[in-house]
């Protein structure tokens, strides 16, 4: 599968998004939740084959196809994208991967420990390093390299052409312990995330100057410190070489190299039949084959029941025979030109299935989720009860069923935005805005001033949105925002299954005194100020892969930054969507219902319009209610437009109507989703160990910059508040993981209720696979063991390319 999206472009990277990636988008590790009041969810387990090394052959090479060669090796740059993360992977250490829970895993390979030891009055990280691991030029990884790489991502020297510094600002200083193999480092401010610093490392060859890094490592790495070392790169074939690290320490690496060869979506079927890859992501039609060449297996030669030619009929084959040899010399010129390209197509795809024989489909659930996003910035959606009206419309569970039910996995929408299913803390907060019912989205649209003859009625001079916003200027804002958070908290409390819990929640918000918000207000300020701190916004400058920012309408620019770590690590998630989203009487509204929130819901007596299909679409001030939903339209994006046609027809039914544009996947994103030139999007983020840190630049709430342009980190929707900023913050300085897996469910149900983003289901993972190759294929949130990978037997060793030579 061709990757999307997930984002690319933010100064601060969040994993990407991985998205996408990526994408390189999440999330979080919520509450501690496998027992007790937490949700819990089991994810579905990942599908590689797994086999004992010693059942492993020595030697040969695997194929693995990505989508493009890598713009650069450096992880931390704006153009870093999926490839990039793949390749990096088997070459730098990474000290805390995800295991099979989407949870950090301490990496024995590089680390015999590192833990939090001492807490006042300064944080304080002990690593201690494996007392074998070198870089592949014989010196020790150590102290110095965690220097170099903290004084480039930190944000305090612009020279330095970074794309992601969390965390890394916040650490104080790094000292050599009591001998070379441990690392001391000292935060300035608590840190709770800091398991996801110095992944990847990089040797201090690398992050030890700007030119270095800027450019050192964007198309070789010298210095390396994984199973595999880079051996070349060749443009001109498309492919990246990896050879086995003879310096390696850790388990050898099975394969004697490991090639990662570009290979389009369009291609990947061409590809695997030609023998040119062994493992490669995969859409659904191409699964289908792959499943129907293995059932045919038995066939003995008998013609198949699909592909070119499976749609003729008995009469239709009759009629072209008799044609072909009719005495109409033209017609049978034309006819027998016909069966002899028929018959050349049906010769190559049974030739194609043969080869596909060989292969098998690898499947489960990626680490990332498919959301609707609202952009809240301007037009209808700025008004909160139309973006709830549009997410109260959709049956999420119908749309999950579209994309995951026909390739056989588990069919649930997503209930989290900083969670995935299997992760621990994994709590459905939906709630918080309540499940889809067509009434109430009437009656919010109703109560927006949304009706069925609005569209006929003469423009008015106040502006559309809520009434708050009408009065204009500062004070509008403020109104808003009080409101915002006013009706959040009640929504939270609300969304909470749990009685002695909720009662627990609204004591803690109602006990916050005018001291401690304005304390989290000055935090708040403190922690943008840092965040800002030597950042570059992309387009300022000609530096490598930053794109233009792009400029909404005539008037005002968007600044884009780089994308967070994972989500920059995956940055053409977005395009693999494939299958790829109260106030006045309120409560009582709520009451009638349960799981529902306060500001889902319209105020009671409000009258709901009749229903769009027997009335038509509703208006305001003489315009109708349209929205411009943006898709992708390349051939991998198939099941994500089927996606977008249903979530059409819902809304539909509640009086909005769409415009739907289908645009090139290569300015899908850069034109359309962080330029803002949309109303509803279909894009993706992938998951990470870390939702504090992750997940608040795509939540944050925008900010106008100096120049009147609108910062939006890479909160795309444009919708947020500085209760939910207040709590990512609180999280990331939290060190009780208890506590703060419990900020994160609270910022996770404000979310909800804010209607921005829709979570809709978990993306499909689909990766062909070369059915001799052991311990690779879908790998969910597990990072790959790439020094386990290979054939399962000698007398199998070797790709289907190196047979053939």
């Amino acid at each position: 599968m061709s990757h999307v999206g997930v984002p690319r472009g933010t100064v601060r990277k969040r994993r990407s998004l991985a998205l996408l990636t990526t994408g390189v988008l999440t999330i979080p590790v919520l509450a501690g939740c496998s027992s007790g009041g937490e949700e819990t969810a089991r994810g579905v387990p990942q599908d590689i084959a797994p086999a004992a090394r010693e059942t492993v052959a020595d030697g040969s090479t695997a194929n693995w196809a990505v989508d493009a060669l890598p713009a650069t090796f450096n992880a931390f740059q704006a153009d870093a994208d999926s490839a990039t993360t793949r390749i990096t992977g088997a070459l730098l250490p990474t000290l805390f991967p995800m295991d099979r829970t989407g949870q950090p895993k301490l990496n024995p390979d590089y680390l015999e420990s590192a833990k939090v030891i001492e807490r006042e009055p300064r944080q304080v990280v002990l690593y201690k390093l494996n007392q074998q691991a070198v870089w592949s030029d014989g010196r020790e990884i150590g102290a110095p390299d965690f220097v170099a790489q903290w004084r480039a991502l930190r944000g305090k020297d612009s020279a330095f052409w970074t794309a992601r510094n969390s965390g890394y600002e916040r650490i104080e200083k790094i000292e050599r312990g009591a001998d070379d193999l441990q690392v001391r480092v000292t935060f300035s401010k608590p840190y709770a995330d800091w398991r996801s610093l110095f992944s990847p490392l990089y040797p201090k060859e690398i992050t030890g100057s700007p030119d270095a890094f800027n450019d050192g490592a964007r198309t070789t790495l010298k210095t390396t410190a994984g199973p595999f070392v880079l051996k070349s790169m060749s443009k001109s074939k498309g492919t990246v070489t990896l050879a086995r690290n003879p310096r390696w320490w850790g388990d050898k690496a099975k394969l004697d190299t490991l090639v990662f060869r570009a290979v389009a979506a369009k291609d990947r079927t061409q590809a695997l039949t030609d023998g040119t890859v062994d493992i490669a992501d995969i859409d659904p039609a191409t699964a289908d084959r792959i499943t129907l060449a293995r059932r045919d297996r038995g066939s003995n030669g008998q013609p198949l029941n699909h592909g070119p030619g499976a749609e003729i009929t008995p009469a239709q084959a009759l009629r072209s025979w008799a044609q072909a040899h009719g005495s109409d010399e033209d017609a049978a010129e034309i006819a027998q030109a016909a069966r002899e390209k028929n018959r050349k197509a049906v010769v190559a795809y049974a030739t194609e299935q043969k080869a596909l024989r060989d292969f098998a489909v690898r499947k489960s659930l990626e680490p990332a989720y498919t959301q609707l996003a609202l952009n809240g910035e301007s037009g209808p959606l700025a008004d909160d009860r139309v973006r709830r009206a549009v997410a109260r419309a959709l049956d999420r569970q119908e749309l999950a069923q579209t994309v995951l039910g026909p390739l056989g996995l588990p069919a649930k929408p997503l209930g989290s935005h900083l969670a995935l299913a299997g992760q621990p803390g994994y709590k459905d907060g939906s709630g918080a805005l309540g499940e889809q019912n067509t009434k109430e989205a009437q009656a919010l649209l109703a109560d927006a001033g949304w009706t069925r003859g609005g569209a006929a009625e003469p423009p008015k001079d106040t502006k559309a949105g809520s009434e708050a916003e009408k009065k204009g200027g500062k004070d509008a804002e403020e109104d808003k925002d009080a409101k915002t958070e006013k009706t959040e908290k009640s929504e939270t409390e609300k969304s909470e299954k749990d009685g002695k819990k909720a009662e627990e929640d609204s004591t803690e918000d109602s006990a916050d005194s005018a001291a401690e918000r304005k304390k989290a207000d000055r935090d708040s300020e403190d922690s943008a100020a840092s965040r800002d701190e030597g950042l570059y916004i992309v387009g300022d400058d000609n530096k490598p892969g930053a794109p233009a920012p792009a400029t909404v309408g005539s008037a005002s620019a968007v600044h884009v930054l780089a994308p967070a770590r994972t989500a920059a690590a995956q940055g053409t998630v977005l395009l693999r969507q494939a299958g790829v989203l109260g106030e006045g009487g309120a409560v009582a509204a709520t009451d009638k219902q349960p799981g529902g929130a306060a500001g889902a819901y319209a105020p009671v007596g409000t009258a709901a319009p009749a229903p769009a299909a027997a009335k038509g679409q509703l208006g305001k001030d003489g315009k109708t209610l349209t929205l411009r939903f943006v898709l992708p339209s390349g051939p991998g994006s198939q099941s994500l437009r089927s996606v977008g046609d249903k979530i059409a027809a819902m809304l539909e039914k509640i009086g909005v109507g769409t415009e739907i544009t289908k645009v090139p996947d290569e300015s899908y994103f850069k034109d359309h989703i962080a330029s803002g030139a949309y109303d509803l999007a279909l894009y993706s983020w992938p998951a990470t160990a870390y939702p504090a840190t992750d997940g608040r630049p795509i939540y944050a709430k925008p900010e106008p910059a100096t120049d009147g342009s609108l910062l939006v980190e890479q909160n795309y929707t444009r919708v947020g508040t500085d209760h939910i900023d207040q709590l990512f913050d609180k999280a990331a300085a939290e060190l009780d993981e208890k506590a703060a897996r419990e900020l994160m469910k609270q910022a996770d149900a404000r979310i909800w209720a804010a209607a921005g983003s829709i979570p809709l289901f978990q993306r499909p993972q689909l990766v062909a696979v070369d059915k001799k190759l052991a311990n690779v294929g879908a790998f969910g949130f597990a990072a790959p063991r790439y020094q386990d990978i290979g054939f399962k037997n000698r007398q199998a060793a070797g790709s289907p390319a190196d047979r053939k030579k």
